[in-house]
């Protein structure tokens, strides 16, 4: 499952005294994880009323995640999306232009006013704003979209509303997806998002135990604490290194390796057909399917032959696609 790309080149602005004067903007705000089946509707309305206007469209996204920061670290939040890897999906999603707010406190004691004076309407200049019926902003929580209607008039900017359908689909999609690859269920996951859902991280060398069966594997360690890591079993996977464009097919098995009495959760990736070292390496996994939940074995033996039983099935699985 693969993201139609687009020919646009996205713009990121993370500094706010360093933004352009937008041509008639049409801004869209929100946290856009995932990037997922949802949000591309939104992005598509905001693109087409660009276009419309003869304007930029323009998404405004924080980071960090503004729960973390109004939460005070009380939430374990786990994203879909890096920054890095969102920027990428927005950009062949078709977004013009990315502005990444630093969300910090001061910024989140900002009145609902001064919010949209001070820094929609200072800031951004916007022509248009899209937005949901349900949208908070400002200290509290306590501007909505009434308000922004009532400050278009003063300040001259048009809103428009994201139709509810839309929203709720937003709001489910992300749920499910999170919850989907917690439980495993990457089919659902993927139909979701609309691509298959991947994360990175560095080879790091292991206990070597794969090679001396006949299965070596690259151990995976993901970087950013934040990312969303699958529930634990075993995968069908494509697989990029070092960000090159040919996708290698394997299996991986995320889990603490109860056979050989481990305890700590590790990602191992079994890339067939291949040899090369490839240690300190970035390698990024793409989840194509699930294969079964991680079972202690009777031995290195037994393990080995379940080993080829799931290579099977991987093949098969990658084969399809």
């Amino acid at each position: 499952m693969y993201l139609v790309l687009s020919h646009i080149m996205i713009n990121v602005f993370r500094d706010l005294t360093q933004l352009p004067v937008f041509k008639n903007a049409v801004i869209t705000i929100g946290t856009f994880d995932g990037v997922h089946t949802g949000h591309r509707q939104i992005i598509h309305l905001l693109n087409q009323e660009a276009n419309e206007k003869g304007g930029e469209s323009v998404i405004i996204t924080f980071y960090p995640h503004p729960r973390k920061i109004i939460a005070q670290g009380k939430q374990d939040i786990k994203i879909l999306n890096t920054l890095e890897e969102k920027t990428v999906l927005l950009q062949q999603a078709g977004v013009a232009n990315l502005v990444v707010i630093p969300f910090d406190g001061a910024f989140a004691q900002q009145s609902a006013n001064e919010y949209v004076e001070h820094f929609l309407v200072k800031k951004f200049h916007p022509h248009t704003i899209i937005i949901g019926y349900d949208h908070r902003y400002g200290q509290g929580r306590l501007g909505d979209y009434h308000l922004l209607e009532d400050l278009g008039e003063k300040f001259n900017y048009r809103v428009k509303e994201i139709p509810e359908h839309i929203l709720n689909e937003v709001t489910v999609s992300s749920t499910r997806i999170r919850k989907a690859l917690q439980d495993c269920r990457v089919a659902e996951a993927n139909e979701l998002l609309g691509y298959s859902y991947f994360f990175e991280g560095k080879v790091i060398k292991g206990n070597q135990l794969g090679r001396t069966i006949g299965y070596p594997t690259a151990n995976v360690e993901v970087d950013d604490a934040e990312k969303l890591i699958p529930g634990n079993g075993v995968y069908a996977v494509q697989l990029q290194i070092d960000n090159g464009v040919q996708r290698y097919h394997g299996m991986m098995n995320i889990g603490t390796r109860p056979t050989i009495g481990g305890t700590r959760q590790t990602i191992e990736v079994n890339i067939f057909n291949f040899q090369t070292d490839i240690y300190s390496c970035t390698l990024k996994v793409h989840l194509v399917g699930y294969l079964r939940a991680e079972v202690k074995f009777d031995g290195l033996e037994m393990l080995k032959e379940q080993l080829a039983k799931d290579e099977e099935s991987a093949r098969y699985l990658l084969d399809a696609v």
